[in-house]
C-alpha cells in the first residue's frame, strides 16, 4: 500500500501528499505576458485546495518565437519574473511546492506577442486544426525550417528561463517536451523531416532534446529538480505513435536523464493505455522502468482510481488535470469525503480563460 494521501520526499522536496496539479494552458496573463492576480489568485486556490505540487501552465521562454498563444505568460522580462515570484510566494505560504513549466511552441502556434511566423523542425503544420479554446486561429501557419541560429536562440531561451525561475523561487522548473510543442515536434517523424544532425534517427531527433536538458542544468546548477515532460501524441494528433516503439521511448527516458534531468512527467490519455506500436506497455511503465529517475504520472487520474496508481507506482506523484479544474480543491474534498464534480467545458466557453471560468462558477452558484 503506498497512501497517495501521506507526505512524500520528491527529489529531496518534502511534500505534503502525492498530487501535482497538471500544467493547463489559461491565456490569462497580461498581453505582454506578465503574470497577474487573477494568476496569483488561480494558482494560490490550487494550493489552498490541497495540492501538494502546483505546476504552472506552459510559460514562454524567449521573446523571439516562442510563444504559442495570446496572453500566454513569459518568464523572459524583469516584469515577469517579479510578478511569477509574487504567485510563488503565494503558493508557498499556503503549502505547496511549485514548478513552472518552460515551453517553445514551435509550430503549434495561434498568437505570439514578437513575431507573426513560426518556426519549427521542418516546414510542416501540426495535423488537425487549432485550438478554438485558446484563440480564433482557424489554420494552422506554415513555420519556417529553424537555421542553427535559430536552434541555438530557443537553447539560449531555456536556458535563461530556467534560471530566472530559480530567481522566482520556484521549486523546480519542468520542461514541456509534449504534446506537439517545439521539442515534441523535434522526437516527431511527422513534424522532423530534417536530413541534418537534427533529424532522421531517434538519436539525431533528440539531439535538441539533450541540448535543452543540459543547458538548463548547467544553468540551475547541481541540485535544483529538473523535470521534463514526455508523451508521443500532440493536442491535434491523439494517437501518433514513435516508429521506435517501447525502446525508442525508453531510450528517450534515459537520454534525458542522462543529460541531467531528475524527473520525467509522462501524459497520455489514460495512464495505462497501450500505446506503442509494439508490446502492451504503457508510457508509464516503460519510463518506470528505467532507474534513476522521479515520476510523474497524468492520465485519466481520478477520485476512482487515484489509489489503484499511486499503488501501481510506488513513490510517484499524480498528476490531476480535468478533474483539478472542476474541483480546485479536489485533494481537500478526497480527504473530507465530499462529492468530486465532473467537468463541465461551458466553463471553457468562450475561451479558456480564467476570467470565463470565474464567469461560469459565479452563473452556476447562483
Amino acid at each position: 500500500m503506498s497512501d497517495a494521501m501521506q507526505p512524500v520526499s520528491f527529489h529531496s522536496i518534502e511534500m505534503p501528499n502525492r498530487f501535482a496539479l497538471a500544467p493547463m494552458t489559461r491565456t490569462s496573463a497580461e498581453v505582454d505576458g506578465t503574470p497577474n492576480t487573477l494568476m496569483a489568485d488561480h494558482y494560490e486556490g490550487y494550493a489552498k485546495g490541497g495540492f501538494g505540487l502546483v505546476i504552472t501552465e506552459g510559460t514562454y521562454t524567449d521573446d523571439k518565437a516562442s510563444q504559442g498563444y495570446a496572453n500566454q505568460p513569459g518568464i523572459v522580462s524583469d516584469s515577469q519574473v517579479e510578478a511569477w515570484t509574487t504567485i510563488v510566494n503565494r503558493v508557498h505560504a499556503a503549502g505547496s511546492k511549485i514548478f513552472v513549466q518552460l515551453m517553445h511552441a514551435g509550430a503549434q502556434f495561434q498568437a505570439n506577442h514578437y513575431t507573426d511566423q513560426p518556426i519549427g523542425p521542418s516546414d510542416v503544420v501540426p495535423k488537425g486544426a487549432p485550438l478554438s479554446f485558446y484563440g480564433d486561429q482557424t489554420a494552422w501557419q506554415t513555420p519556417s525550417t529553424m537555421t542553427e541560429a535559430d536552434i541555438q536562440t530557443a537553447i539560449d531561451g531555456f536556458a535563461q528561463s530556467a534560471a530566472n525561475a530559480k530567481a522566482a523561487g520556484f521549486d523546480g522548473i519542468e520542461i514541456h517536451g509534449a504534446n506537439g510543442y517545439l521539442l515534441n515536434q523535434f522526437l516527431s517523424t511527422h513534424f522532423n523531416r530534417r536530413d541534418d544532425n537534427y533529424g532522421g534517427s531517434l538519436e539525431n531527433r533528440l539531439r535538441l532534446v539533450v541540448e535543452v536538458v543540459h543547458a538548463i542544468r548547467k544553468a540551475v546548477g547541481d541540485g535544483y529538480p529538473v523535470g521534463i515532460r514526455l508523451s508521443q501524441g500532440t493536442v491535434t494528433d491523439p494517437d501518433y505513435q514513435l516508429p521506435e516503439g517501447a525502446a525508442g521511448f525508453r531510450r528517450i527516458v534515459e537520454a534525458v536523464r542522462d543529460a541531467g534531468a531528475d524527473v520525467v512527467h509522462t501524459t497520455d490519455g489514460d495512464v495505462n493505455r497501450k500505446h506503442f506500436t509494439d508490446g502492451d506497455q504503457s508510457l508509464a511503465s516503460v519510463a518506470a522502468d528505467v532507474q534513476g529517475i522521479d515520476l510523474i504520472l497524468n492520465g485519466g487520474i481520478t477520485e476512482t482510481n487515484y489509489q489503484e496508481v499511486a499503488n501501481q507506482f510506488p513513490g510517484v506523484l499524480l498528476a490531476v488535470g480535468k478533474k483539478a479544474l472542476a474541483n480546485p480543491d479536489f485533494v481537500q474534498r478526497l480527504k473530507d469525503g465530499k462529492e468530486i464534480a465532473e467537468i463541465d467545458f461551458g466553463m471553457l466557453q468562450p475561451k479558456a480563460t480564467i476570467t470565463n471560468e470565474l464567469a461560469w462558477r459565479k452563473r452556476n452558484a447562483a
